[in-house]
């Protein structure tokens, strides 16, 4: 069970309380004791953002870049380390060098993300070149250019 007040959260376990936690009333926001958390996530307050890229590093310039725009994308960047730890985990499956191109291929589409580099590696796509777009000519008959709007 649990109790919310407007400063804290009390925690009970057969009606005993077992834990209280400051309360944040900032959306987003949360507020964990370190000591409140399961050994396994213990261990992660071990590792830093660095540590992880390093880490990718060791793979490729590419997958480290990857790790970067993972851990960046999330409120808290210790949500980013599972999915971190995934895409350098692809290195045993599928080969460190497949996993090098994956990333290059998916921070050229803008998809940098454990599931779509898990899922090119697993179709194949990785292979595959990343066809870059041709702009058409400036210089096009029907193009009338920003001057002309002046």
């Amino acid at each position: 069970m649990a109790r919310f007040t407007r400063g804290g959260v009390e925690l009970f376990h057969k009606s005993k309380r077992v834990a209280v936690h400051v309360r944040s009333c900032q959306k987003g926001h949360h507020t964990t004791l370190s000591e409140h958390r399961p050994p396994a996530h213990q261990k992660y307050l071990e590792w830093t953002p660095e540590r992880l890229q390093n880490w990718a590093g060791t793979i490729g310039p590419n997958c480290a870049e990857v790790a970067r725009q993972i851990l960046a994308s999330r409120p808290l960047v210790e949500h980013g380390y599972r999915p971190c730890l995934g895409v350098i985990r692809l290195g045993k499956r599928y080969g460190n060098e497949r996993l090098e191109r994956a990333c290059g291929r998916a921070l050229k589409l803008n998809i940098a993300s454990y599931h779509r580099i898990e899922n090119m590696l697993r179709t194949g796509r990785d292979k595959i070149p990343v066809a870059v777009p041709v702009d058409p000519s400036p210089f096009h008959t029907n193009v009338r250019g920003a001057e002309y709007y002046q």
